[in-house]
């Protein structure tokens, strides 16, 4: 349990200290509480805001040095896109003031703790 909280810890550091470059488009745009307006509105945007995260995510990879997360699972069977979706809906109800794309951002760190598993 300790060698999984080091983990992340460090892998937040390595996302974070890369600071972001370009403005975040799209519908992943929005805040965490607009996420969560919009799926209490309509819960069938859910899968529109998974996909935006998917691609950020992948988007993510494609910008990682050679070496680093190479072979990443952005949809393991222990970690599939419903508890994905489950994730994001549970980060953004703690953190309305976070951006979307910061609860995606903790996604991915965790499906890199997943691939270490």
């Amino acid at each position: 349990m300790l060698s999984a909280v080091t983990l992340m810890t460090s892998s937040m550091a390595d996302l974070r200290a890369e600071g972001r470059t370009a403005k975040i488009v799209g519908l992943g745009a929005a805040t965490c509480k607009q996420f969560n307006g919009d799926v209490a509105l309509n819960p069938m945007v859910r899968r529109d805001y998974l996909a935006w995260a998917q691609g950020f995510m992948s988007g993510i990879i494609l910008s990682r040095p050679p070496g680093m997360d190479e072979g990443l699972d952005l949809n393991p069977a222990t970690f599939d896109l419903v508890t994905q979706l489950r994730f994001l809906e549970d980060h953004c109800a703690r953190n309305e003031a976070l951006d979307f794309s910061e609860a995606v951002e903790a996604l991915y760190k965790r499906l890199r703790l997943e691939g270490k598993t």
